[in-house]
Parts: structure tokens; sequence; C-alpha cells
């Protein structure tokens, strides 16, 4: 107790309680668990990205031309089934995974002289994924990987229209992207196409 009245006498005595006993309580309370916080904010687009007409105009364009010459109604590359065992918090992780690969292995190929707005497409998918860059899964990423991984073996299997198909689900991805990366998910994203 003397020592506490001494303390409070002297102002220094005061300066040192408070860096050594108050400060580092302070600094460690306001820190997010497991980088949950952080995570949660880095997998956020705004809305605004989705919400420009004429890139959403050049995407959906692009996917409705090139799905009229997709014959093959009975795979679909983009879809629910990218999500199956994946945590709400993890979607947009996973989105961001499905971007980066149709950006490199389809759009960014051959097919970019095939048909019309392919560059200006990838490109705004290209600037989504690096706005994502700290974009990180939590928890287990097996299921992330093992349904990449059935997408990209289908894409594969489907050889030449595995490329024509994906093009033609831009549409569909773009959705689900919006959906699962914005505080305000659309509804748009679950709808089907045939």
């Amino acid at each position: 107790m003397a020592s506490l009245q001494t303390l409070s006498k002297s102002f220094p005595g005061w300066v040192f309680f408070c860096c050594c006993c108050c400060l580092p309580l302070l600094l460690t309370s306001s820190l997010p668990l497991n980088g949950a916080s952080t995570a949660h904010h880095a997998c956020r687009l705004r809305k605004i990205n989705f919400q420009q007409p004429y890139i959403r105009n050049r995407t959906y364009t692009l996917a409705k031309t090139v799905h009229a010459s997709d014959k093959d109604t009975d795979n679909r590359l983009i879809g629910q089934q990218l999500f199956v065992n994946i945590r709400e918090n993890n979607r947009c992780y996973l989105m961001k995974r499905v971007v980066e690969l149709i950006v490199k292995d389809v759009l960014l190929t051959e097919v970019k002289n095939q048909y019309p707005y392919v560059e200006e497409v990838a490109q705004f998918l290209a600037s989504l994924t690096s706005e994502l860059s700290s974009c990180k899964f939590s928890g287990k990423r097996e299921h992330i990987e093992k349904n990449l991984e059935q997408m990209k073996n289908k894409m594969e299997q489907l050889g030449e229209n595995g490329k024509t198909k994906a093009i033609g689900e831009l549409d569909l991805l773009f959705d689900y992207m919006e959906s699962a990366c914005t505080d305000a998910p659309k509804k748009g994203g679950n709808k089907k196409k045939n």
C-alpha cells in the first residue's frame, strides 16, 4: 500500500505503471482472434465493382454469345457444386481461386482473339482478384482444393469445349463472385442456366 501511495505521488511513477501494465492490455485486447476480422474484410469487394453497366454488359454479352455455341448441356463448371462442404466465410476465397483459374487457363489463351470483349472481361476479373490478394481461407483447405480440382478436371475432360463452356458461364461466374464477395449478396448467384 505504501508503494502505491508513493507511486501515486509521482508523475513518472504513473507513466511507468501505464506503460508497463495498461498499454499491453489495451494493445492485445483489440487484436482479432486468429486473424478472423482481417480475413473477413480482406475477402470483401465493394458492390460498386459489380454495378458498372459497361463491364456487366460486356461480361453477359460475351457469355451469351459463346453459350450459344456450347452444345454440351449435361455439364456445368460454375454452379452450386463448387460450394459443397465450403463454409460461408470461405466462399469468396474459393471464387477468387476460380476466377484466377478461368482468367489464366481460359481467357488469356488463344480464345482472347476468337471472341469480342474477352480481354476487357479478363482485365476486370483480374482486377477483382488483385483486390482480393489478401483474402485467405480459414480452417481446412482440403475441400476448397478438392472442389477446384474437380472443376479443373471437368474442364480438361471437355477439351476445347471446356474453354467454351467456361466462357459461356462467365455470367454465372460474375454473379457467384458478387454473391460470395460483397457484403450485400445478390440473389442472382443461385440462378440456373440451361
